[in-house]
């Protein structure tokens, strides 16, 4: 939201339910210890101990209590924030300090950004369960690399999350020109399309410390950038 200069406003709390332990009621029997598979509850001879932070919040340790001594209650781990930049709705999820789930938050961003005509999934960077949660069930996948070794492992990766899913996705090559051609070669190799290179540009660079996204001064972007959208609707019609 910095680079269009939009402001934004709060539109929800994103919550998970986590165990409340009713220490009179619970007898130490530990079955809720045995069943949670993240380690999140640990049960001593004369007490349990609860770990929020490992807690994923999916509610198994209160139906295999016998005797009803764990309740659920809500827990924010984040917000949901909106703001309009002329015809785009821009929907930002922020994860709270200290919290490691941040699918919860990208869930909820899902949510408030269905049924719009055109939507654009920003997924962070890597293939753990974030950009899994973000780039699931989309029409197509952009995936942004650079032409480096470390580019070409994480790409790799990538490639494979993305045909699990069976989502169709094409390349970008970001900084084009700082490498060498290995991630041109692997993308011939296993018939990837590039959609578009963008150079390892001094003038791009400086656009971008700026906080000014560099389509806006260099108007032939733009339209390259539209041509890229009108290519990947042209295969999925």
């Amino acid at each position: 939201h910095i680079f269009p200069g939009v402001e934004m406003e709060h539109v929800e709390d994103v919550e998970i339910l986590m165990p409340a332990i009713d220490r009179e009621r619970c007898t130490l029997c530990g079955r809720c210890a045995k069943f949670c598979q993240y380690q999140a509850l640990a049960v001593l001879p004369n007490d349990i101990l609860f770990f929020p932070e490992l807690c994923h919040g999916c509610g198994g340790c209160t139906i295999v209590c016998p005797v009803d001594a764990i309740s659920e209650e809500g827990h924010v781990i984040g917000v949901v924030e909106r703001g309009v930049g002329g015809p785009v709705d821009l929907y930002l999820g922020l994860l709270n300090v200290g919290e490691p789930m941040a699918v919860p938050v990208i869930r909820a961003v899902k949510r408030q950004a269905a049924g719009a005509r055109d939507v654009i999934l920003d997924a962070p960077p890597g293939t753990s369960c974030p950009m899994i949660e973000t780039v699931r069930d989309s029409d197509h996948c952009i995936l942004v690399t650079e032409p480096t070794p470390f580019g070409l492992y994480d790409l790799r990766i990538a490639v494979d999350v993305v045909r699990r899913l069976d989502i169709p996705f094409g390349v970008v090559i970001n900084r084009d020109g700082i490498g060498d051609d290995r991630v041109d070669r692997y993308c011939e190799e296993e018939g990837i399309a590039v959609l578009m290179r963008i150079p390892h540009d001094p003038v791009i660079a400086r656009l971008y410390s700026d906080g000014r996204p560099f389509v806006l001064e260099m108007p032939e972007w733009r339209e390259r950038f539209a041509d890229m959208i009108d290519l990947i609707r042209g295969e999925g019609a």
